[in-house]
């Protein structure tokens, strides 16, 4: 058993490097974006770690492939983070990772880089106390992944040989709660777009105009309105095409799940639920497809009548919808109500985001999914492991599959309920420990034992690199 010894304090302060890095994809300049790819690339000296170019921000790489015969991983995650949103929600600056009692709060503390973090700790470990890994790892951390990874998929594809493994596992993909320990067998599919009108050449004095020309806003409202029935289903022709038929199976064992829907709303500041009718909130968050409207913009607290007025869209998708089908639909019932005069004197435009991602499954009886539930059940004793689903989006899964032939286990420490994407982000401290520990195990088992992960020619590839040279790679297209 690896001997993590390092003090809490220890740990903290140098994750606090990482997360002082404002690595926000959306908008951060490339330096910064590059500052963050380095700090990680420098976590990773034992694997050969690196910065290689994509046609956006940069990847991290980097592989330890020592353990011959032995299977081989590709670790995945993210060192990019959403931006911050309203400076004044943050108790703490968003940039300043704080100890707050029991947590530590900043902005990619939970998503990504303290998941990140951990499992670079848990393989510098193995390397220092017992010289090797168990098994042969790949190392594969994007900066792109908070929007849509638009560039991943041209750098995998080209880069598929190189990154060939038996299995990936994400560090990115919370648990369901804190209160046990749990897998992910699902993630939702993800395509977003935007709903432009266009009115006069410019904003207008609304005491001059108003009541004369249309208010692009008024016919978007009324536009996002329609995308929605009073109940609360999605009222786009085509939208649940494809999906099946929930089973009574999988809904007595949703059912079966301990799980309060006042606490839920409680701690959302809520009431009620509202959603889909037919179905339960768990079973419409974990398998129903979703139609957020996720922001308005035009105009503002002045007296004008905006020429533009746009609203963002985005759909969680399950399996069975073609994400393409789905912006087809949203694209015709919206020129539907155009043509029906919903529009009278302005211009109305879709315009789909790049990014269209099906949604991704893996079997309860996949081997990676029994040896991760036994390196939990090692850490959390007495725990039942949940099978759960993740109700976000990982860009990434479908591109492994498709292009690597490989399935992806989720394996991350943060929790659902750590304010991912809002102010206030935080992560429990003790599951940095937790998460060292349950790495730890799950390399161990897959890498031998009874869980051991059949090695296919990507292991064998990799063991007959290894000897030639551990921790290269014929591709070093980056600082």
């Amino acid at each position: 058993m690896l001997d993590f010894d390092l003090a809490d304090d220890g740990y903290l302060a140098e994750l606090a490097g990482l997360v002082a890095i404002p690595s926000v994809s959306r908008d951060a300049a490339p330096e910064t974006m590059r500052a963050a790819a380095q700090w990680v690339a420098d976590q990773l000296r034992f694997a050969g770690g690196r910065v290689a170019e994509t046609g956006g921000h940069p990847v991290v790489r980097g592989e330890w492939l020592g353990a011959g015969g032995a299977p081989t991983i590709l670790v995945y995650g993210h060192y990019d983070v959403q931006p911050t949103g309203d400076l004044a929600e943050w108790d703490t600056p968003p940039f300043e990772l704080a100890v707050d009692g029991d947590v530590m709060r900043g902005r990619g503390a939970s998503d990504d880089k303290g998941p990140v973090y951990l499992v670079l700790k848990t393989a510098q470990a193995f390397l220092d106390q017992e010289g090797g890994l168990p098994l042969n790892v790949k190392f594969l951390f994007e900066g792109e992944e908070e929007i849509g990874s638009p560039h991943l998929p041209d750098y995998v594809t080209r880069h598929a040989a190189e990154l060939v493994a038996d299995l990936v596992i994400s560090a990115d993909g919370a648990m369901w709660r804190p209160t046990e320990p749990s897998l992910s067998l699902k993630s939702k599919g993800l395509v977003s777009l935007d709903i432009v009108v266009e009115g006069a050449a410019t904003d207008l004095h609304s005491g001059r105009y108003g009541g004369t020309v249309a208010n692009p806003l008024h016919v978007l409202s009324e536009i996002l309105a329609s995308l929605h029935a009073p109940h609360g289903g999605v009222a786009v022709d085509g939208f649940y095409d494809g999906i099946p038929e929930l089973t009574p199976e999988r809904r007595a064992e949703i059912a079966a799940v301990s799980f309060s829907e006042m606490d839920y709303l409680t701690g959302l500041g809520l009431a009620q639920a509202h959603g889909e009718p037919g179905y339960t909130t768990l079973e419409r968050l974990w398998e129903r497809p979703t139609l957020e409207v996720n922001g308005v913009q035009g105009g503002g607290k002045y007296t004008v009548i905006p020429h533009v007025a746009l609203g963002h869209v985005s759909c969680r998708l399950v399996p069975g919808q073609d994400p393409r089908r789905v912006l087809d639909a949203i694209a015709a019932h919206v020129a539907a109500r155009v043509a029906a005069g919903a529009a009278p004197g302005v211009r109305v435009e879709v315009r789909p985001d790049e990014a269209a991602v099906p949604a991704y499954t893996i079997s309860a009886g996949h081997p990676a999914i029994r040896a991760a539930a036994a390196a939990l059940e090692t850490v959390y004793p007495g725990e039942q492991v949940l099978l759960a689903c993740i109700a976000g989006t990982l860009p990434a899964t479908d591109l492994f599959e498709r292009v690597l032939g490989a399935k992806t286990l989720f394996f991350s420490f943060s929790t659902a309920d750590e304010k991912l994407h809002a102010p206030n982000e935080f992560m429990r401290i003790r599951r940095l420990r937790e998460g060292m520990r349950a790495w730890e195990q799950l390399w161990r088992l897959l890498g031998a034992g009874p869980h051991r992960l059949a090695p296919s020619r990507a292991g064998r590839v990799g063991a007959h690199r290894a000897g030639a040279n551990p921790g290269g790679d014929s591709d070093r297209d980056g600082g």
